[in-house]
């Protein structure tokens, strides 16, 4: 039996196309190896989101090329749709396949496989099928399955490569989602849902009618699933609707995650972005008022061309105006292809991680104040492989008093702050409150 291995880069929904490229080819007859060493196959399912998510491919290439020269590579996924002939000259790469073909990986490894540098790519703004599975070992957690639900994007945000790699904005049908949620909550607590652009689900189906909150609302109805959980929704896409349904169903994390990426609004319109800072202000406020302890997260651009100091200070000074409670802070980098990457006024790159810095302080002490808030109060936390940990429904990672079955939800006292996160009353804290 030839046996395959597959590594996946980058995001959830990297990681759901791997877990359906990895049940296609179990049923062409492969089977899964372990790891690199075992395998007649190796699939890099990549990213192509930095360059250094591109860099980290080659390097892998390389380097499984060197240590088990008898394994053939198989590159696809978002770098594979965007810069082919470029991943297809480096030595080892037996086949390309984009995005636009992924659906076809186990029928051609299923078939006699292509000469060196051979390449499947297509058009993928006429890409129509939904490729996805439930991903039940998400970065190592057994626990918490991800379940991606749409994929693409419509939007052209200047610096963005993910439209041209992945597509026209489509969703995962209702009833499938309905009965892989289903399936998911005979065995997990806590199932997340993501996507590349998760707001926009629906509106491809039935004529566009259909919003997150009509499948929310179903998948409570519908399935026994103890906790649904949102991964980033886009900041407009937070409707009074979903944020209603969020605040009002116990079976909701309270967690809102909407990218921001400035605080500008001369840097959001050159990003061709579709809101103001007042309108992603009046969205995130609303999401407080509705669930007072919620977790508030955000994905922020540092360095993009043109960033002047005073638009970076505003950035900072909105940030430090909301009730964040973590960032994720990206330096920004160029893309091939995209508008900003033409840009006449680029920042120094020393710059650009000047203010990643500041923003990343920002970040921790806006997490560290959030995270002392909790002391004293009862939270509801899904318990985590292993028996010691758990997150709670406003994502903090608590450390528990005592070893607990993992995969079960259960109300925890928290007694103070962890290195990371914060602990069970009964665990000594690592900081005085």
């Amino acid at each position: 039996m030839e046996r395959f291995w597959i590594k996946n880069f980058g995001c959830r929904a990297s990681q759901a196309d791997g877990a359906a490229i990895e049940a296609g080819l179990i049923a062409k007859g492969l089977g899964a190896a372990r790891d690199a060493a075992e395998a007649d196959l190796v699939v890099l399912n990549t990213c192509t989101v930095t360059a250094t998510a591109d860099d980290e491919v080659r390097q892998a290439v390389r380097r499984i090329h060197r240590e088990h020269p008898q394994a053939r590579i198989l590159v696809t996924g978002c770098y594979a749709q965007r810069a082919p002939q470029e991943i297809a000259a480096l030595a080892g790469v037996s086949l390309v396949v984009g995005n636009s073909h992924k659906t076809c990986i186990p029928d051609l490894v299923a078939g006699s496989m292509p000469y060196h540098g051979q390449i499947q790519i297509g058009d993928i703004f006429a890409q129509r099928d939904f490729l996805s599975a439930p991903v039940e070992d998400a970065l190592g957690d057994r626990t918490r399955p991800n379940l991606k639900i749409q994929d693409g994007c419509n939007n052209r945000c200047s610096f963005c490569i993910i439209p041209f790699v992945r597509g026209r904005s489509r969703s995962a049908p209702r009833d499938q989602v309905v009965a892989q949620v289903r399936r998911l909550a005979g065995k997990y607590r806590e199932v997340v849902l993501s996507g590349i652009n998760l707001g926009r689900w629906g509106r491809d189906l039935d004529g566009g009618g259909m919003r997150l909150a009509d499948l929310l609302r179903r998948l409570l109805e519908e399935t026994p699933v103890e906790r649904l959980r949102l991964s980033s929704v886009e900041p407009m896409d937070f409707s009074d609707d979903l944020l209603c349904l969020m605040a009002e169903s116990p079976r909701i994390a309270k967690h809102v995650h909407a990218p921001l990426q400035s605080g500008s609004d001369r840097v959001l319109r050159r990003m061709h972005r579709k809101y103001r800072p007042r309108h992603y202000a009046d969205r995130i406020l609303k999401a407080r008022a509705r669930m007072p302890e919620c977790a508030v997260g955000a994905d922020v651009m540092t360095g993009f061309p043109g960033e002047t100091d005073d638009e970076f200070e505003e950035s900072r000074a909105f940030i430090e105006s909301l009730p964040f409670t973590y960032l994720h802070v990206f330096t920004y980098s160029e893309r091939p292809g995209t508008p900003a990457a033409e840009s006449a006024a680029p920042v120094p790159v020393q710059i650009r991680k000047q203010r990643t810095h500041v923003l990343r302080e920002l970040s921790a002490r806006k997490n560290l104040e959030f995270r002392r808030a909790a002391a004293g109060r009862m939270l509801s936390v899904v318990t985590l492989e292993g028996g010691l940990t758990a997150l709670s429904d406003n994502y903090l990672k608590v450390t528990l008093a005592a070893p607990r079955e993992a995969n079960r939800i259960e109300d925890v006292r928290i007694g103070g702050l962890a290195a990371d996160g914060v602990c069970e009353a009964g665990v000594l804290p690592v900081h005085t409150l």
